[in-house]
């Protein structure tokens, strides 16, 4: 009976100890949060063939609240990059929206030729599909191309669909890609009618608001007011001269300087807002009227507003990046952004929102600006290395038709043509890659399929692997030279290799949990979305390879 008794007073000793040496914590007191930090709203801006030298090539002449204050008030990650090549409209915004490149996101260009169904495939075409807002067909469009998902998409699915996305652009394109597979609404401007449209993938009918913006035919306003430089002409001293030849002219102009007569398309040709400055400015007008009527930014549940400002992209093709009509378009675009932040600060409060701005690519010089200042540049066509290719093929092989065209610089070989005639196909598509690197404009051609055993520098061949899709992709990748511009037009220019004029692209952050600052580490344009995601909380899209930039999100 003592045994029993000592042994009871030990355990109740031992008990005692051990609940002195562990205290339950007073969860009354313990600062949990009660909803995860995250801003009011996210904005991202993304502005078409804005090259990264254009933040500062024009900084003098930019207001304080514009991309000043993106650059003073904002952190700049100044060496981001586009990991793959082609580098075009439609696979930059699905890059920057999901993180991902064409090898996974089944973007491979604006348009390629799709071997399943044996033509050219539109990026977001969907025939099953019906426009909402108009009578043409600019509506039979969704992301279905689209194979993976976007940050747009994570954060509806983080919030249980309880955030609101809405995404817009003048083209289809740089609207339906960046809202993603479940946006609130994606709308685009149709040159047919002149309105704001969508697709049935995201509504039956427009909402009243958007009708009520269309029936105001801001368009035909803009156009009235005709387009000459916002300062006098002589103060453009970042630009080439006013008439020059190898700029494009408008219809019915017999050169390409200033000023641009407008008033003539009011009412009759409403594609053409597309390419002056007031697109751009009609599109933020929009987004504005998106914000309020659609309560962005009213709750504490974060929304998202994607805006593609495309208007910079026609200008930039007619014209060129040393144009006075480029000059003039970005300090007008740096006005409207001014209206735009003194907007977001009043409506949603300042601090309250996340905003970033980046490119979907840039844009080469003009081969014959370049030329007459003495930098090798010059213009070629594919069409021309596609029919020496047939002629190759005819000649050497006995075949018809082997090619079935030469786009985005690659070659596509008609598969069934050449399994048909018994002929070996490495040895064909040696053939033609020898064929090439003989040619003016080729720096090098690579056989896709074989591009691990290539001697190409790391860059390079990490950035054609990223755009390489097995199902999409053609079957040699042309390399041209530097500077070197594919074109049957003697005037314009355009974009889409892998060079930096091309794949250097601004990226700056701005806003909630934003401190001023800059990097010169080289990123992506793949880690925007990872580190939207590791500032949100949420999870990563299904593709992306991206990583966080750590400056801002420690």
């Amino acid at each position: 009976m003592i045994r029993i008794l000592l042994i009871a007073i030990l355990i109740s000793a031992f008990s005692q100890s051990q609940a002195q040496k562990w205290v339950k914590p007073n969860t009354a007191s313990t600062q949990y949060p009660k909803t995860v930090d995250r801003p009011k709203l996210v904005v991202g801006f993304v502005v078409d063939q804005m090259r990264w030298d254009y933040l500062y090539r024009f900084y003098d002449r930019y207001s304080k609240g514009g991309f000043k204050r993106l650059i003073n008030e904002g952190f700049s990650a100044e060496n981001t990059f586009i990991p793959y090549t082609p580098t075009q409209t439609a696979p930059g915004h699905a890059s920057i929206y999901t993180g991902s490149v064409p090898a996974l996101n089944g973007i491979i260009a604006n348009s390629w030729y799709d071997p399943m169904v044996g033509r050219d495939m539109y990026c977001v075409e969907d025939k099953s599909q019906k426009t909402v807002g108009s009578t043409s067909n600019a509506g039979l469009m969704s992301p279905k191309n689209l194979q993976v998902n976007t940050i747009t998409d994570e954060l509806r699915i983080a919030t249980n669909f309880q955030s609101k996305v809405i995404s817009i652009s003048m083209k289809d394109r740089g609207s339906i890609l960046p809202g993603g597979h479940s946006a609130n609404g994606a709308y685009w401007h149709d040159g047919m009618s002149g309105n704001w449209i969508t697709s049935t993938h995201y509504m039956d009918k427009l909402p009243t608001w958007v009708n009520e913006y269309n029936a105001l035919k801001e368009g035909d306003r803009f156009f009235s007011k005709d387009w000459n430089t916002l300062y006098p002409i002589e103060t453009y001293l970042n630009s080439d001269s006013n008439d020059v030849v190898y700029e494009g002219r408008f219809k019915d102009e017999s050169g390409s300087s200033f000023p641009h007569a407008t008033k003539q398309y009011i009412g009759k040709n409403n594609e053409m807002i597309k390419s002056l400055p007031y697109g751009n400015t009609m599109t933020i007008d929009f987004a504005k009227l998106a914000v309020e009527k659609e309560g962005l930014g009213k709750d504490d549940i974060t929304d998202f507003l994607a805006i593609s400002c495309s208007s910079t992209d026609y200008i930039g093709h007619q014209f060129g990046p040393n144009s006075i009509e480029i000059e003039d378009t970005y300090l007008r675009l740096d006005r409207d952004l001014e209206e735009l932040f003194n907007y977001l600060d009043k409506t949603v409060g300042k601090g309250n929102y996340l905003f970033f701005i980046s490119a979907d690519h840039g844009v080469a010089h003009a081969p014959e600006f370049l030329a007459k200042n003495k930098i090798p540049a010059e213009r070629f066509t594919s069409r021309s290395l596609y029919r020496g290719l047939d002629t190759l093929m005819q000649q050497k092989f006995q075949l018809k038709k082997a090619i079935i065209t030469v786009t985005n610089d690659q070659v596509i070989f008609d598969h069934e043509v050449i399994e048909n005639s018994k002929l070996d196909f490495t040895t064909v598509k040696n053939t033609a890659i020898n064929y090439l690197k003989k040619q003016k404009s080729v720096s090098n051609a690579i056989d896709l399929t074989n591009l691990q055993n290539t001697t190409l520098p790391t860059e390079l061949k990490t950035r054609l692997a990223n755009g390489y899709n097995p199902k999409l992709s053609g079957d040699i990748q042309i390399i041209n030279h530097a500077a070197w511009y594919n074109s049957s037009s003697p005037s314009g220019i355009g974009h889409g290799g892998w060079y930096n004029y091309d794949s250097h692209i601004p990226l700056v952050f701005l806003g909630w949990n934003v401190k001023p600052g800059k990097t010169s580490k080289q990123y992506y344009m793949t880690d925007i979305t990872a580190t939207l995601a590791t500032m949100l909380r949420i999870q990563m899209p299904n593709g992306c390879i991206g990583t966080p930039i750590t400056e801002i999100t420690q």
